[in-house]
């Protein structure tokens, strides 16, 4: 028999055999007992019985004008008659019989007592000095007839009561277990991103332990999580101050010297600093996006964020390859506007990085919410795509970048809910990629 996962479901099961085997047990016990104490008020009766009619029987016989006559007692009425029994001389001879008496049934007087054959139990009786004997009979069939009745009555409610107990443990046990089950729910409606203490106020003594331990983890882990997030920050942050000052020196170096071979080595070290100082941004907007809270408890209009960042970077990057297109009623959504700008614009430099140089890039937001990036390009395979969210990953090694466009997108789309979907070809067209996120949206009044 294999046991059920469910704790409920053990504790239910194994609680309900219990009952029922012990119940068993106990209406076995208890017919036994009632067995032996039914067969002496049987052996008592049998008993009682002769000791009645003898004196009967012995004034009848003692008073008869004819000797060693057999005499018959005639029913008065018809009845089931459970003793039987016969009145003989010490010559064996028959004197007096009940009506429903069988002589075959009787075997030879041997003393006074109980004695038992395969079919009935007997008592016999002397008076006279032996010379007057009775035996009265009863069928071992009308005892375990009885027997039978007895352990109907003690069984039967069994069928009765054992569901209805069954059900009460069920229940029990579920009021019993509710805690657990609270403590459950709480932990399955959690984020993956959410590590704060879970509630475990009500929890079994048993069960405290365990939840003590899971939130000492959950502690430990936030802490490693948030030491992390806060040295890439803090780098990051660091960093760019004498990253600007060193870019600074470049190119003011390249603008004092004549000689070639030194401004090509102070417009490398100018382009290495830019790349540096884009992965320190980088850096900062991951620890954004894996640290901060992304939903608000206010809406804003989406389009007039996205337009701004597309505006932005049409004015660095690329003037006329980017076509921005926005529903004409407001988007109203409770996404941070940072995170969203963080996301719009790693989308954008990912698809002008990553696509065809002359091809336009397309950038969609839709009423419902939906934020569609899509650029030219050959066409990846799904083990590149399902790669391309990890960190420094990159489709095209060749390419320039730091390989965390979409690690941060993909991080933000895990903080809100709403997964990154990547696809390519682009819908639509045979070749291109692109990048999709349905963001959270709410009324446009922004309630």
């Amino acid at each position: 028999m294999k046991w059920p996962a469910s704790l409920q479901a053990r504790l239910g099961l194994s609680l309900g055999l219990v009952l029922a085997i012990v119940w068993l047990l106990a209406a076995t016990v208890t017919a036994v007992i009632v067995r032996g104490e039914m067969d002496e008020v049987f052996d008592s009766a049998l008993r009682e019985t002769a000791e009645r009619i003898l004196p009967l029987a012995v004034t009848d016989i003692v008073g008869r004008e004819d000797q060693g006559v057999t005499q018959r007692l005639a029913s008065v009425r018809e009845h089931d008659e459970f003793f039987t029994y016969l009145v003989r001389d010490a010559e064996g001879r028959i004197l007096l019989q009940s009506h429903a008496a069988d002589t075959t049934v009787f075997p030879p007087y041997e003393a006074p007592g109980f004695r038992q054959t395969a079919t009935h139990r007997l008592y016999s009786d002397a008076a006279l000095q032996g010379s007057i004997r009775i035996t009265v009979a009863e069928p071992l069939a009308h005892r375990a007839s009885v027997a039978r009745e007895i352990q109907m009555g003690l069984g039967l409610p069994l069928l009765i009561v054992l569901p209805i107990a069954l059900v009460a443990i069920i229940l029990a046990v579920r009021f019993s277990l509710a805690p657990l089950r609270r403590f459950r729910t709480r932990l399955e409606a959690r984020g993956a991103h959410d590590l704060s203490q879970v509630p475990a106020d009500d929890l079994p003594t048993e069960i405290g332990p365990l939840s003590e331990t899971l939130n000492s983890l959950l502690a430990r882990l936030r802490d490693a999580f948030e030491a992390e997030r806060s040295f890439a920050a803090s780098a990051a942050h660091e960093l760019r101050t004498p990253l600007a000052g060193a870019i600074a020196q470049a190119q003011r170096l390249r603008s004092e010297t004549q000689d070639p071979t030194t401004d090509a080595r102070a417009a490398e070290i100018e382009a290495t600093l830019k790349r540096l100082t884009r992965l320190s941004e980088r850096l900062m907007q991951l620890a954004r996006a894996e640290g901060g809270r992304l939903r608000k408890d206010e809406c804003a209009d989406l389009r007039a964020i996205a337009q701004v960042v597309v505006d932005e970077i049409r004015r660095t990057d690329a003037p006329d390859r980017i076509t921005l297109t926005l529903p004409g009623t407001p988007v109203m959504s409770d996404i941070d506007p940072d995170a969203f700008a963080i996301l719009c614009r790693n989308l954008v430099e990912n698809a002008l990085r990553h696509g065809t140089k002359t091809a336009p890039v397309d950038v969609t937001l839709t009423a419902d919410g939906r934020l569609i990036v899509a650029n030219d390009g050959p066409v990846l395979p799904r083990d590149t795509l399902d790669r391309l969210t990890a960190r420094f990953e990159r489709a095209n090694s060749n390419t320039e970048g730091s390989g965390l466009g979409l690690a941060i997108v993909s991080a933000i789309a895990d903080r809100i809910g709403s997964p990154l979907r990547l696809e390519s070809p682009r819908q639509g067209a045979s070749s291109g990629f692109q990048a999709s996120i349905r963001l959270p949206v709410g009324p446009p009044d922004g309630s």
